[in-house]
Formats: structure tokens, C-alpha cells, sequence
């Protein structure tokens, strides 16, 4: 009954509507090939998260904005602020890569971003590119790659704010200012998010938080961004972006339930064209994670990560539908820590070359890397795509890759955890995808299978630590599609996954806290001044032990939100969002809460130019 109920809301959107045709502009992806080229020529799975969809989806969170990307499923440890893990393709969490403004970002010690603590309203635009990407980036990308921008600025000098109050305590806010000429330009944000939250754990002495603390486990954070840039008469392009997001978090633990958080991304680049043909882009930066941890208020423990980073890339154009691509990566991570780490340091230096061309009606990509880790010596990878277009409407594409995943400083060396004689995990990917476009439709289908050997797991037996434990099959299909339908917009996407070992105690076992299936359904129409949207995304069942047992399984359930808006002058919107209209009850890792019924409304305010 719950499920005809969100149909109905969701149709009821359409009614006595009518048809708005929208015409844009190709969208233009950087992360597939470290190149720019459009998405609808790009070989590989990629889903796209523009500025305008995070403001349409009154998304609060960057994990808010990312719930239904086909092909992704996302654990969360009791609501906003509580640790949040991201599977790509049913790969573990520290096998997705993450870069924001080409800088690669996360914890040396836990080998995964802190999703929950990047601000929503510092982004500009997301690519989502999935499969292996090790050939282009190195180490972590096996199930994919996460690219987040942030905002960049330029045109008029125009100011910016919007303010949000709702459930749970919440009140955010957001103030800004851009600008630029015709050769600079600059953005500025200063964004704050509060919540009281709700009691993150539903205590458990012996699984779970390991304890019993029924109280509101709120979060806090502040964020800066800063951007610019400016083009000189030479054709040199200079670039500096600075994001900087401190937090307090609170949750429900025996050993630590407070931490106080930073995470700041800085990097600069330079881009100039030797030649004609010849186009070259030198780009510097670093990423922290910092931690310090906290029982009762007393300080217990601190974790802070850097991740230094050189690159040097050199794109050749051969002829107008070929490109050559060729350059340097350096990587330093380095941990400082109340924990005493038998190594602190590494460092990873890299050699990469690709090639893209197009012949007719056939499209190639091919590339090759070779990393040198300072630990684990040589690993050689490699890409290969194809792409077929059978008519202007349809394309049929193909793609083999490799990668590898160096073992976190965590899994080496945390007392009494890790193990200093792991191998890194590796891995083979095969993909066959179709895709297709009209008027007023576009859509995609990917089927994909990954072999993973070496996967690092916790042993379940004696002597009870971390070891390479496994090997694993992650099969799947995934889809997405947008169309106009019956004078709405529509857009919905489709995730079938089966990850499993495939050796090991817990052979024949999915792997833990993936869903094994996943679909979103969107619904929206403008009336003019006025917007009204829908969602219902619904997710299968998943375990949260690697055995499977029948006590740690966790049922599917789906969600309804809805959202309105109200343009009331040409500078200000208002906004309305419902989520979980229903009240489901669910969870996404064992003993952990999630938010129930919610209402949050939002001011914006943006010049019109």
C-alpha cells in the first residue's frame, strides 16, 4: 500500500501539466580521460551532478546529493556528521578514488574520504566515473572515481545567500560573493551547517557503538571556499582553490563519542600551450584529514593525515580526433598520530601515457601506467576502450581494465590491528555498455564484472586480525535514463550488484553493508514560478557481517521525499522538502539510526545577471 501511495504522489506531480523543453549544452567530463570531452563520447559509466540538480534536490549533505547514482550505495552510522562509507560497483569504500579540483583527498589511515564532512554547499559540479581508472590515477581506483569542483566564480559581481531551518534541529546557512572580468575570476563562501541530530546508536553492549547512550548525537561545521583564477595575454592560465571545513561531531561510542575534524584541500595550477598541438598542465596540491578524538569531553586520541601531490600531463593533438596524452604523478602521505605508526611516511611516483582517437564510426582509448610505491615496489596497469556507434541515436562500448589498492597505514600498522606483511589487493574489470538518445530521452546500460584477489579483510577466525583474506566477484548491471514524460521531467536510475568471495572462510558470502539492489525514480515539473519534484528510492537487502548471518541482515526499504519551490521575485526562491514522507524506519549499518519523517525550508538569494 506504501509503495502505490508514493506512485501516486509522484504521478501527481504531472497532473495538468504541460511540456518545457529544455535545450543545453553538451556536458563537458574531465575525470573519465584526464581530458575534456563530452560525456556522450566518453567510453566509460559516468553520471554528472551539476549546481543547479544540488539546488533542485535541497540536498543538505554531500551524501544526500550522491543516494541513487546508479551504480553506487552508500552506510551510514546514524545521520548527518556520523561516518558515512561509499561502495562503487560493490567495491570496498577505500576503493573509490576522490579528487576534488584534480587533487587527490582522504585518510592515509583509513584509506576513504570523509564524505560527511564535505559541504554541499561548497560544490559546484560532481563526475561520477565508474570502473577501474588505476591506468590515469594510481592506487584505490578499482570500483571508480569521485570528482568534486567547487564553486568557481567569474561574471558579474554578484553576492549570494541562502538559509535553511528544519527537523532535527537544523539550521544552515550560506553567504557568498563572485565575480570576474573577461580574463579573471574569483568565488567566495562561507557556509555553516548545525544539527542537533537524534541518538545516532540504538546501543548494543556486545555490536554496534558497543554501548548504551540514548541521547541526540548532534554536528556542527563551518566551511570556507576559496577559488580564482585569471588567463593572461600569453594564453597561461593560473588557478588557486582553497577548501577548508572544520567540524564537531558527536556519537554514540565506548572508547571515543566527540570528534573535532578538518578537512582542507589546497591546490593551484598552471595551464599554457607550448604549441599549437601541444598543450600542457602543471598542477600542485595537498589534502588534510585531521582528527582528534574525545570521551566525555576528555581528549583520548588524535589522526592526522597529509596527502602532498605533484602532477605534470602533456596532451598532444595529433589531428582533430586523435589525442595523445602523456605525464608525471608524485604522491606523499605522511600520518601524525598519538598512535604509534611503525611507518609514518611514503611516498608513490608514477609514469602514465593514453591515447583517444576516433575513425568514423569507431572511438578507441587505451592507456598504460606504472607506479612506483615506495613500499610495495612496481605495479604496471592498464585501460582499454571501445566504442561503436551504430547510428546517430545509439552507441555500443566495451572496456578491459586493472588496478590496485596499497594497503592504508591503518591495515599495516594500527596496534594490535594491522598486519605488516599485506599485499596489495589487485584486480581485472570487464564492461560491456549500450546508450542511446533522442529528442526527449537519453539512457544507458552498463553490465560489468570485477575479480578481485588479495582483498583485505578482517579475519572472522583465530587469530582475529587483518589479512588478505579473500578473493572476490563483484557482478552487476546498472542503468540510468531521463526523458519528458507526459509533460514531466523524469529521470530514474537502476543498480543490480552481486559482490561475493569467492575463497575464503566466508566463500560464496556478499560482501557486507552493499545493497544488492538499488533504484531512484524522479519526478519534477516547473508551473513558471513554481516547482514541484518527487523521489522514491528504494534499496534491497545487505548484510552487516561478512558471514551473512541471518541475525546481522538488514531488510530493503524505500523512501519517499517531496520538494517544492517558489520563485517570489527573480532573486529569491523559496523551497520546501519532505524526506521520508512515510516515516520509514531503516538501516544502512546494524544498530545505527537513520532520520526519520523531516521538513526543511530554505531562502535563496541570487542576482539574476
Amino acid at each position: 500500500m506504501r509503495y502505490k501511495l508514493s506512485a501516486a504522489l509522484l504521478g501527481a506531480v504531472c497532473t495538468h501539466a504541460y511540456a518545457v523543453v529544455n535545450e543545453t549544452l553538451p556536458d563537458i567530463v574531465v575525470t573519465a580521460t584526464r581530458t575534456a570531452q563530452s560525456a556522450d563520447a566518453t567510453l566509460a559509466s559516468v553520471s554528472i551532478i551539476t549546481r543547479q540538480d544540488i539546488v533542485r534536490l535541497q540536498a543538505q549533505s554531500l551524501p544526500d546529493v550522491l543516494r541513487g547514482v546508479a551504480g553506487l550505495t552508500i552506510s551510514n552510522s546514524g545521520g548527518a556528521g556520523k561516518a558515512t562509507s561509499v561502495f562503487l560497483r560493490g567495491t570496498n569504500a577505500d576503493h573509490v578514488l576522490v579528487l576534488v579540483d584534480g587533487i587527490k583527498v582522504g585518510s592515509a589511515t583509513l584509506g576513504t574520504a570523509s564524505f560527511q564532512d564535505i559541504p554541499v554547499a561548497q560544490i559546484e559540479r560532481i563526475e561520477i566515473v565508474r570502473g577501474p581508472r588505476a591506468s590515469l590515477y594510481g592506487s584505490e581506483a578499482i570500483g571508480g572515481v569521485i570528482q568534486i569542483f567547487t564553486r568557481k566564480g567569474g561574471g558579474a559581481l554578484t553576492p549570494s545567500f541562502s538559509a535553511t531551518a528544519g527537523s532535527y534541529g537544523t539550521v544552515n546557512s550560506a553567504v557568498g560573493l563572485s565575480g570576474g572580468g573577461e580574463q579573471g575570476w574569483f568565488n567566495f563562501k562561507l557556509n555553516q551547517q548545525n544539527t542537533a541530530g537524534f541518538n545516532a546508536c540504538r546501543g548494543s553492549l556486545v555490536a554496534g557503538c558497543f554501548t548504551n547512550e540514548p541521547d541526540k548525537d548532534g554536528y556542527h561545521n563551518s566551511s570556507l571556499g576559496l577559488n580564482g583564477g585569471y588567463r593572461f595575454d600569453n594564453g597561461v592560465i593560473a588557478d588557486a582553490q582553497l577548501l577548508r571545513a572544520k567540524s564537531k561531531n558527536k556519537f554514540d561510542g565506548s572508547s571515543v563519542n566527540e570528534a573535532e575534524g578538518v578537512q582542507q584541500v589546497l591546490g593551484g595550477s598552471l595551464k599554457f600551450a607550448p604549441t599549437q598541438a601541444w598543450n600542457m598542465t602543471l598542477r600542485a596540491g595537498s589534502g588534510q584529514d585531521n582528527s582528534n578524538n574525545f570521551l566525555n569531553g576528555q581528549f583520548k586520541t588524535r589522526f592526522n593525515t597529509q596527502r602532498d601531490s605533484l602532477s605534470w600531463q602533456n596532451d598532444f593533438a595529433l589531428d582533430a580526433d586523435q589525442l595523445f596524452t602523456a605525464g608525471l604523478d608524485y604522491q606523499n602521505d605522511r600520518v601524525a598520530s598519538t598512535t604509534l605508526y611503525t611507518q609514518a611516511t611514503r611516498s608513490n611516483r608514477a609514469l602514465f601515457g593514453q591515447y583517444q582517437g576516433s575513425f568514423g564510426a569507431h572511438s578507441l582509448q587505451a592507456s598504460l601506467r606504472r607506479d612506483d610505491n615506495q613500499q610495495f615496489g612496481g605495479h604496471d596497469t592498464g585501460g582499454l576502450g571501445y566504442g561503436y556507434a551504430v547510428n546517430d541515436a545509439t552507441r555500443l562500448t566495451a572496456s578491459y581494465g586493472t588496478a590496485f589498492k596499497a594497503p592504508t597505514f591503518n591495515q599495516l600498522y594500527y596496534p594490535l590491528f594491522g598486519s605488516a606483511t599485506l599485499r596489495p589487493e589487485l584486480s581485472r574489470s570487464i564492461e560491456a555498455g549500450v546508450d542511446g538518445r533522442g529528442a526527449l530521452y537519453k539512457w544507458s546500460l552498463y553490465a560489468y564484472q570485477t575479480d578481485v584477489t588479495d582483498l583485505i579483510g578482517y579475519n572472522t577466525v583465530l587469530p582475529f586480525n587483518i589479512t588478505n583474506i579473500s578473493a572476490a566477484r563483484l557482478k552487476g548491471l546498472e542503468g540510468q535514463l531521463k526523458m519528458q514524460l507526459a509533460d514531466c521531467d523524469f529521470s530514474g536510475t537502476l543498480t543490480l550488484q552481486d559482490p561475493r568471495q569467492t575463497s575464503g572462510t566466508n566463500q560464496g558470502k556478499l560482501l557486507n553493508r552493499r545493497a544488492t539492489e538499488a533504484a531512484r525514480i524522479e519526478v519534477a515539473h516547473d508551473f513558471g514560478v513554481y516547482r514541484l519534484a518527487g523521489s522514491l528510492y528504494a534499496e534491497g537487502r545487505r548484510f552487516d557481517d561478512p558471514a551473512n548471518t541471518s541475525a546481522k541482515r538488514l531488510g530493503g526499504y524505500g523512501l519517499l521525499d517531496v520538494r517544492a519551490e517558489y520563485r517570489v521575485a527573480p532573486d529569491w526562491l523559496v523551497q520546501g522538502r519532505v524526506d521520508n514522507l512515510l516515516d520509514k524506519q531503516y538501516e544502512t549499518a546494524q544498530f545505527y539510526n537513520q532520520a526519520r519523517r523531516g521538513l526543511y525550508f530554505t531562502l535563496n538569494y541570487r542576482p539574476k545577471n
